[in-house]
């Protein structure tokens, strides 16, 4: 099996890099992407364990994107350096994070929940916090039993905790990428909240925009609608990839390494025939090596 889209506590995965490809590795997992939010921080430590465990490890990252309606995540498959491109990009995206993070924990606080944001960030284990971090810790303190409960009750939209994450322009994450060896790849699509009757053509225009590839099955897709985002990315002569958007065991249980939406295991065919032929062409010495 493979996987082209996980994470680990870089970003806001429960598995340290090394600890995640170790995972795949007893899961029969042969080619795994590493995608955390808007950070590489991870990259090094998941290729060196690779290596070690005979794992094929494709560096990646996954970048907030602006967008009009929904949300907009794009992956960047095949990473070989950090350009600085894609280092302003990673540097705008901490602080903006930042910003929104302590706005969250100011939130909390005038609803007389005692947690701030440097609690927050000393436990959180990663410089990408997000809100998981923040559910934890309700967890721990006892205002919620569950994470799911945090969410559902403060930091959903539309809940009273919620901030608005801000993203970068498409233009800017596609170049970031294309500048450091990668492939962009739209991660699951749906989440734009784009109806089926405006898909071509707002993934013509993505695509017109640079971005080479779809994320066509995602656990966030029902296996209808994954087939027909393959033959959508087919049809526009796309790279279509597969994904598991796996955090680790104790979160979103229903997301399990190697599988993809309807709990199917996630096929070869989307490395060795998708995504590898399109890394392979900017990888001209046939190599995935990320180097800092």
């Amino acid at each position: 099996m493979i996987d082209l889209h996980t994470h680990s506590t870089a970003s806001d995965g429960t598995m340290s890099p090394s600890a995640l490809v170790e995972y795949a590795k007893t899961k029969n997992i042969t080619t795994l992407a590493l995608t955390d939010h808007d950070c590489i921080d991870g990259i090094m430590e998941a290729q060196e364990k690779a290596r070690e465990i005979g794992i094929t490890l494709v560096p990646g990252i996954e970048i907030s994107v602006q967008w009009p309606t929904g949300e907009f995540h794009l992956l960047g498959l095949g990473l070989c350096s950090c350009s600085p491109e894609l280092s302003s990009v990673i540097g705008y995206l901490k602080e903006e994070r930042k910003r929104r993070n302590i706005r969250m924990a100011e939130k909390l606080q005038e609803k007389g929940i005692d947690i701030s944001y440097e609690e927050v960030a000393e436990n959180a284990g990663t410089t990408a916090i997000g809100r998981p971090h923040f559910a934890k810790i309700l967890v721990e303190k006892g205002y919620v039993k569950k994470s799911q409960q945090a969410f559902d009750q403060f930091f959903a939209k539309g809940r009273p905790c919620y901030v608005e994450r801000v993203g970068i322009a498409l233009e800017d994450a596609v170049k970031a990428i294309k500048t450091s060896g990668g492939i962009p790849v739209q991660a699951h699509p749906l989440s734009m909240y784009v109806s089926w009757g405006k898909m071509d053509d707002t993934m013509i225009d993505i695509q017109m925009r640079g971005v080479e590839g779809l994320e066509a099955w995602h656990p966030g897709t029902r296996v209808s609608e994954a087939f027909k985002l393959e033959e959508l990315a087919f049809k526009l002569g796309m790279v279509a990839t597969a994904g598991s958007d796996f955090h680790g065991e104790k979160v979103r249980a229903d997301r399990k390494i190697g599988c993809t939406t309807g709990g199917k295991k996630i096929e070869d065919k989307f490395w060795e025939e998708n995504l590898k032929p399109a890394i392979m062409k900017v990888h001209k010495d046939g190599l995935l090596d990320f180097k800092l």
